[in-house]
């Protein structure tokens, strides 16, 4: 049994401590969250502190940082220099020196296991888009559009520290368009020209509302970004064209329920038709274990010492410069808010 630490106990911080329960090698001793008042026991018997120094005093194996972004590499590197296997949830700061810095912490307890939540790659959907892609029969990746768009930045009476910049760092890219950011590197491999547009003109907060980019990678795959508040009806597409089809997912399983239908569609292009309508198959998926896989994958890299392939600290690396290229790659944004070149860290 690994005995695990949960340092944030909020929304997310109770949905990894539910996939834990339901994890016969694992088992929550205790959680951290600020809301406590002093220290205790939950019903189920689990000890609670009000901070997470007092947290790294119990027996742990490994610790789920589910805290805010200004704090969550500063927990992260003391989980790691406390001898623990850590999980963290995205993004893996506020900036990226704050991942730079944990990797540092990495490298000197390299006997450690660190991985990040990048959750999206877990679903069902994703997966079996990743499996048609790698088995070449659709050829190479031409092109990406991805969007992903809520309707506020705060929704669902969440904390509305996601409106600070000193303490979330960005808006609505750095919290949810990250996901898309990810995806688009999996799919598509690390973009190095970036252009972009950022706005906050719509919630008038000291983060952005909207951002709209257009990439490009060394090989020549282009990718356009739109990550919004300002979308009503919430919404994540991605359309990924290849040299024999496409792939195409359409919304997402969450918590919300409010994105549509999880699906996945594999277009496989006429070479003999010029029509348009080549054939499909649509797949639709109508549950969601992609939180119970990442915690599964995550345990079982500890247990048996192998290797974090899916979520990595240089995942979280490449995908936080590229969401920072975007930021920096618009000018204005850039001297708003004084934006440091992420090749320069």
């Amino acid at each position: 049994m690994l005995r695990v630490g949960i340092a944030g106990f909020g929304v997310v911080g109770k949905r990894r401590k539910e996939c834990v329960d339901r994890h016969p090698q694992l088992e929550v001793v205790a959680v951290c969250d600020q809301t406590f008042v002093g220290e205790g026991r939950l019903p189920d018997g689990v000890r609670y502190f009000q901070n997470y120094q007092q947290l790294l005093t119990e027996d742990l194996d490994l610790l789920i940082v589910c805290l805010t972004n200004d704090v969550a590499a500063e927990v992260t590197i003391a989980g790691l220099d406390a001898g623990l296997h850590v999980l963290c949830e995205k993004p893996p700061g506020r900036t990226v020196d704050d991942i730079v810095r944990v990797i540092e912490h990495e490298r000197r307890n390299s006997s450690l296991k660190l991985m990040y939540g990048f959750n999206h790659r877990y679903h069902e959907s994703i997966k079996e888009a990743l499996t048609v892609l790698r088995s070449g029969e659709l050829g190479k990746v031409i092109n990406m559009r991805g969007m992903y768009g809520k309707a506020k930045l705060i929704t669902f009476n969440q904390p509305d520290w996601r409106t600070k910049r000193d303490i979330a760092g960005g808006g609505v890219l750095l919290d949810q368009g990250i996901h898309m950011v990810d995806l688009m590197r999996l799919f598509g491999g690390d973009f190095t020209e970036v252009q972009s547009f950022i706005s906050n003109g719509h919630w008038g907060y000291d983060v952005e509302d909207n951002a709209y980019a257009l990439m490009r990678t060394p090989d020549g795959v282009v990718a356009m970004l739109n990550s919004s508040a300002t979308q009503w009806r919430h919404r994540f597409h991605l359309d990924i064209n290849l040299e024999r089809g496409s792939l195409i997912l359409g919304g997402i399983l969450s918590g919300t329920k409010t994105y549509g239908a999880e699906t996945l569609t594999v277009v496989r292009a006429d070479p003999d038709s010029d029509q348009g309508d080549p054939r499909e198959q649509l797949t639709r998926y109508n549950r969601d274990p992609s939180w119970d896989e990442e915690i599964a994958t995550f345990a079982a890299c500890v247990l048996n010492d192998t290797p974090v392939l899916n979520g990595n600290s240089r995942d979280a690396l490449q995908t936080m410069k590229l969401v920072y290229k975007i930021y920096f790659a618009d000018a204005r944004w850039r001297g708003m808010y004084d934006i440091p070149d992420p090749d320069g860290q």
